[in-house]
Order: C-alpha cells, then structure tokens, then sequence
C-alpha cells in the first residue's frame, strides 16, 4: 500500500478491523516501529477528532509529528500544469509536495469540498496532488469527496458492538442550518459495500448521492420504513449533490428521536447539532456510540500508520 486515500486501498476490511481491535488492546506494543520516524499532519480546514486522534495514533508507534494549518500558514498553492502564476498562488505543487517529502516520512491531509463547484473538487486536486508528487506515503484526513479514516473507525465500531450474523444498517439524512460536504456519507457507502449487511439509505428526494457511489445501494425515501427493525443507525447531513452543494431543505421531521431509532444502536462522527440532527435524548442514552467512535479514530489511523511504516522498514 503506497497511500491511503480511500476506503478501498485496504485489501480485507475483516482483517483489518480484526487487526485494529487487537491493537486497542494494545497500543504501545509497536512504538519502536515509528520511532526516528516523522509524520507530517497539514491542515487546509478545522480539526478537532482528526487532527488530536492522528496526533495520539503517531505518538503510540513513537512517531514525532509536525502540523502546520495551511490555509493562514502556507502559501496559496497553484495544482494546474503550465499556469501562468500571476494571480493569487505562490507556489506549485509541485515543488511543495517535494519539499515535504524530504522532511518528514509520511504526509497526511486534509482538504474539505468547496462545494461550488463539482467537477473540481471531484478532481481531489490537493490529495492527488500530493499523491502524484510527493515520494512519500500520502494519507486522506478527509478531502473532497472522502473521509476513509472515519469509515475505517465506523467499522471498527460497528464490529465490536454487532451481535448478529448480518446486521441491519441504515444511514439516514438530517436537517443542519450549513451546506456540508457528502465525505463522510460517501466513504460509509463504500465501506458498508464490504460488509455482509442489510445496508439501506434515506433520505429526501433532491439529496441522492453520487450515483456512482450509491450504485447498488437500497435507497429509500420513506425514513420511518427504512429505520424498521434497523440495528445501527448512522445519521449525518450532506448538501445536494445533483443541485450541487445547496441546501434543498431543513425539515426537523428527519431529525433523530428516541421514537424513530427504537433499539437500534446510534452513529455519528460529530461535531452534531443537537436538537436539530438528532435530539439530546438520543445523544445522551446509552444506545449513542459517538464517544466510542471517536475512540476509535485513534487506532483506525494508527493501523493506517502501522502498515505504512511497515512498507519503509
């Protein structure tokens, strides 16, 4: 595995999910694999789970770890070949990623979705960028389009807290008052596509999916049917995709209550809105796995990490 930009650069989610949840036993049992090693975090957007859980993950392999926010700290970087550079941009990225490469072992990035415009941020310029120039292994924080180490985490998490053969899971909608990016719902449908599991999503009309992603995929537009006899239920907001980054509507019917989710175990990757995506009742039960999704980013990126580390050795 040279990078890990999306869910699917792993090979078998089982055994990687079996292997994380070994390593949670276990966290420091492979700190000299990193050590004199140097990752290199770079923040085009905010962070909070990312940016202290790839932090923690490092520090338990013995990594040292560099962070730089880009977007107030680094130069404006150009990504189209033969620009002629007499606008806003300072440097090519050419000679950035190069720059990185020789300071640090591994780059990890993260670059959220304009939502303005589709088919550039479907381009991925900033990872792919980094991924075409840079000699060193490139990891995705979340960019454009995905958030793999979150789905790597919902997965770990949906392993240790599943107790039937073939479980059933539903990825639902919610109002939020912003345009988000599809990221995290875009990764979750790729990696419920590698479990044995009755995976249904809804959501409004106007707010379908990259039909490319979704493709195969149950889709439902009735959220009271699709959450019937549900097992787990991951709940998270996205713009439009078709009427591209905009918000269609804001109806609080599809907020999450305690009624709608009955037993089913409840998933998200937060930062929530309370009240709005789901009720504080549903968020302070004892069926919310959020905390421990959390958690779990931790040794979701510190198994990404292992691996790379284990190619430069």
């Amino acid at each position: 595995m040279k990078h890990y930009l999306s869910i699917n650069d792993i090979d078998s989610l089982p055994v990687w999910v079996d292997e994380a949840i070994t390593l949670k036993k276990d966290p420091y049992q492979f700190q000299d694999l990193g050590k004199q090693k140097t990752v290199c975090l770079l923040f085009f957007n905010n962070s909070l789970r990312t940016r202290l859980s790839t932090q923690k993950a490092a520090m338990q392999l013995g990594m040292e770890v560099m962070i730089m926010n880009f977007g107030n700290e680094g130069w404006a970087l150009e990504y189209g070949d033969g620009t002629l550079m007499d606008q806003g941009t300072s440097e090519h990225i050419k000679e950035a990623a190069r720059v990185v490469s020789q300071y640090c072992d591994i780059v990890a990035i993260r670059a959220f979705a304009g939502l303005v415009d589709k088919a550039k941020d479907e381009a991925e310029e900033v990872i792919n960028g980094f991924a075409q120039y840079a000699s060193i292994p490139v990891v995705n924080m979340e960019s454009s389009v995905g958030h793999p180490l979150q789905a790597l985490a919902d997965a770990i998490t949906l392993a240790e807290h599943n107790t039937k053969p073939k479980p059933k899971v539903v990825l639902s909608w919610a109002p939020h008052p912003k345009a988000l990016p599809h990221a995290v719902a875009n990764s979750f449908v790729d990696m419920m596509k590698l479990q044995d599991a009755d995976f249904v999503i809804t959501h409004p009309k106007g707010y379908e999916l990259n039909p490319n992603i979704t493709k195969g995929c149950h889709i439902e537009y009735d959220q009271d049917k699709a959450l019937e006899d549900a097992d787990f239920v991951y709940v998270k907001n996205w713009s439009s995709y078709s009427d591209y980054g905009q918000v269609l509507s804001k109806d609080l019917d599809w907020t999450m209550t305690e009624q709608k989710l009955g037993k089913a175990k409840f998933m998200h990757c937060l930062p929530v809105r309370r009240n709005m995506v789901v009720d504080d009742a549903v968020l302070d039960g004892n069926q919310s796995l959020v905390v421990e999704q959390a958690h779990n980013r931790v040794f979701a990126v510190q198994l990404v990490f292992k691996k790379l580390l284990e190619t430069l050795s």
